[in-house]
């Protein structure tokens, strides 16, 4: 089997850059790489992920949120990430089941039962191999989302800075939670400070 890395945080974090710049770094040392992100990844998952990050912050439910999360979760994994795994490849992908958790879960007050029930039947055996969490204060992390300009995917941007708050503990109670699997990044760092401090991470673990 490859090797599955997630990236995770809240908004404005920087995960997205930083998914690219370790796949960037892992392909020009050779490795084959599928870079990815959740909701979407695949044809299906993309049109949930539509349905989800736009509109109005209360056009779903945190349950409702969860169990479209989850499809979304199901067909990326069938039709992409297991498959990249399969052929002894990188996956990085931007969120994924700890994104669930924390947003619906811990900050959206949906059941931990409900979404340990779907993360079992969905995720199966296919965990991260190394979850890279990116904190940062959420106001900072939101005055960020907003300086990139238009952004038709900023539904769960405008769910309020209380929302935010329970979303930055909860990541870090993940973080917390998971020692072996999870290492807790300062977001607030240079962008090339924090792509080093991924890096060193990696190769120390996989290279």
């Amino acid at each position: 089997m490859g090797t599955f890395i997630t990236l995770e945080g809240g908004e404005g974090t920087g995960k997205s850059t930083q998914s690219a710049l370790l796949s960037k770094n892992l392909s020009a040392r050779g490795k084959t790489v599928l870079q990815t992100r959740e909701p979407g990844g695949t044809k299906n998952a993309e049109e949930i992920r539509n349905l989800l990050v736009s509109g109005n912050p209360d056009s779903w439910s945190p349950v409702a949120e969860a169990l479209l999360m989850s499809a979304a979760r199901d067909d990326h994994l069938r039709q992409s990430i297991v498959p990249a795994l399969e052929n002894d490849q990188f996956v990085v992908c931007d969120r994924f089941a700890d994104s669930t958790l924390a947003y619906q879960g811990i900050a959206g007050g949906v059941s931990p039962e409900l979404i340990q029930a779907l993360e079992t039947y969905v995720v199966r055996e296919h965990i991260p191999d190394l979850t890279l969490i990116f904190d940062i204060d959420p106001e900072v992390g939101l005055d960020r989302a907003k300086a990139r300009g238009q952004n038709l995917e900023d539904r769960f941007e405008r769910k309020g800075l209380t929302f935010h708050h329970k979303l930055r503990q909860a990541f870090l109670e993940i973080g917390r939670k998971n020692p072996q699997r999870c290492v807790i990044l300062d977001a607030s760092q240079p962008i090339k400070d924090i792509e080093a401090g991924v890096w060193q991470i990696v190769s120390e673990r996989f290279l």
